[in-house]
């Protein structure tokens, strides 16, 4: 006769989802901004145009983005593609949702930010990106840190591939 797990067993499976993947997380992941192709560009004198694709070798997430940045450098237009799961697609959407204008600084720095977050316990980033404070319960699962920042990875590289044109 084959072993039983005990019912208690998958409730604690179950918990252990829905502390990972909380409602706000999934609401985030259903809701993508600047999801798909970026639409072809103006050509609007002093526009650059980056593009990276990130792959996470741990669980094969992939993101990738194309930017446009407008004269000053900063993030005009982007196109976000996503084959990740909820985590990856929340992390993205907060991008998305909030990244047009910035600089290249402050992607980088809220890329590093969102690391610190996940890997030592720093405090979520604040300002224009405080709602990847949602992507705190993320802390305690290290092996899904990479899904979780391949946006903001992917996002930092097309800028700069952008501004080095």
């Amino acid at each position: 006769m084959a072993a039983v797990a005990p019912r208690s067993a998958g409730l604690y499976i179950q918990s252990g989802m829905d502390e990972l993947y909380p409602t706000e997380i999934l609401a985030l992941a259903a809701d993508i901004p600047h999801l798909g192709a970026m639409p072809p560009g103006q050509g609007r004198p002093g526009e650059r145009v980056g593009r990276a694709r990130k792959r996470s070798m741990v669980c094969g997430s992939e993101v990738e983005i194309e930017v446009r940045l407008d004269e000053e450098g900063r993030l005009a237009d982007l196109g976000i593609e996503v084959e990740a799961c909820a985590l990856g697609q929340a992390s993205a959407s907060v991008l998305g949702g909030h990244a047009i204008g910035a600089t290249l600084e402050e992607m980088a720095g809220a890329r590093d930010a969102l690391e610190a977050m996940l890997k030592s316990g720093a405090p979520a980033p604040e300002g224009r990106f405080s709602q990847l404070a949602a992507l705190a319960p993320v802390r305690g699962y290290p092996r899904r840190h990479a899904s979780t920042l391949l946006a903001w990875t992917a996002a930092v590289a097309a800028m700069e591939e952008a501004l080095s044109r």
